[in-house]
């Protein structure tokens, strides 16, 4: 089980984007808390200065270190003996590459929220600037920090499920059904605004989630897809229904469906994965249970406090059994695990494997090769894309 103390210090966590009325700024803070491995300390929080000032009064943040913007905090904080150890990315995607280039060229390490930037080069050249600087780069797929899912993971990679045949990935919400850009709703706005999301909207937003589990559970490699990306929404200019099918390298096949338009559903993120000994099934809305079905044997459900874990699962577990864990304790583990990294770092020691399986830049360039062939895909009618 995680402890709070197990690191030498709190981390000086600056961060960038997640001002007033930003939803997942207010989750990553929490997730930074919940440990006690960091110290939010400095931050550029909107990119009207008043605004960012405003928030970082709010926040408890000194006023010497809420800054104007980005460039002046990460030259001003270079020059400080107390700086900033990691910054923590929070802004609509389009800000994301330039933001993580300039820390990383001023020295700092970098946890990202995804899509990691819109284009494929930018993935590539922030991939190149990570390793010549040899900092840490954390990518939050969140998803990935939920004990059940290492679970899984470490049950695949054991070979528990023997040959891998087939994956489905789902990941439906309703919330985009109608057009809500239109009536201020913030979160609405930028992400069917291709300028600040990009050129995936649905596909780039929750679709990378659905593609990431899918990698990380199984470990296996996208060979090609054929992708019918739709936007049902009339006036949106971004896709809110994906449909995909997907071929692994090795022979097994999946399918991923992401839809923000499908009414009676919140948040219903859920991976089945089959092979020639058995199944697995987890949801992300009942996610502290997974579903083991071997070959001729009934079916159980693995909890998450219960008997039969690894380490991996043990380890990313906070609470007693019996008492619901989630979207904020999954979120807080990595940040956790992005904490041992970093520390282990600074003081040259050997970092805990069971620290290590988290999110990082290639996982970013992966997310947008995913997303430039889904879109040239269905930009030839759905034809097959080798990736």
């Amino acid at each position: 089980m995680s402890t709070q103390h197990d690191t030498p210090r709190r981390l000086r966590l600056g961060m960038v984007g997640g001002g007033q009325g930003a939803f997942i700024g207010g989750v990553h803070r929490i997730a930074a808390r919940l440990d006690d491995h960091y110290e939010l300390v400095a931050g550029a929080f909107a990119s009207d200065p008043v605004r960012s000032c405003a928030a970082a009064v709010e926040l408890h943040v000194a006023a010497d270190r809420a800054y104007p913007d980005y460039q002046t905090m990460a030259e001003a904080e270079r020059q400080r003996s107390d700086a900033i150890d990691v910054v923590a990315i929070v802004t609509p995607n389009h800000v994301h590459f330039d933001v993580a280039r300039t820390f990383l060229e001023a020295g700092f390490h970098v946890i990202c929220d995804k899509p990691m930037t819109i284009t494929l080069e930018e993935a590539q050249t922030l991939a190149e600037l990570v390793e010549r600087s040899g900092l840490f780069f954390g990518l939050t797929h969140n998803y990935s920090g939920y004990p059940l899912v290492r679970q899984a993971r470490d049950m695949v990679a054991n070979g528990e499920l023997g040959e891998l045949r087939v994956v489905q990935v789902e990941y439906p919400q309703d919330w985009l059904s109608t057009r809500l850009e239109e009536n201020g709703v913030k979160q609405a706005e930028w992400r069917t605004d291709p300028k600040r999301s990009g050129p995936a909207g649905c596909l780039g937003d929750i679709g990378t989630h659905a593609y990431h589990l899918t990698r990380y559970v199984t470990g296996l490699e996208l060979e090609a897809l054929a992708a019918d990306m739709h936007t049902f929404v009339e006036g949106r200019a971004l896709d809110d229904n994906v449909h995909m099918l997907l071929r692994f390298k090795g022979g097994a096949r999946g399918m991923l469906w992401s839809s923000q338009v499908a009414p009676g559903n919140e948040n219903g993120l859920q991976l089945r994965v089959y092979g020639s000994r058995g199944g697995l099934e987890w949801r992300q809305e009942t996610p502290n249970q997974l579903l083991h079905s071997p070959l001729g044997e009934p079916s159980r459900i693995l909890t998450r406090n219960g008997p039969g874990l690894g380490e991996a699962a043990t380890a990313a577990a906070r609470i007693p059994p019996g008492h619901p864990e989630g979207y904020l304790e999954a979120f807080a583990q990595l940040y956790r695990d992005f904490a041992v990294q970093i520390h282990a770092y600074q003081s040259g020691a050997s970092v805990d494997t069971l620290a290590m399986s988290t999110p990082g830049v290639g996982d970013g360039v992966d997310g947008l090769v995913f997303i430039t062939r889904a879109l040239a895909s269905s930009a030839d009618g759905g034809q097959w894309v080798h990736v």
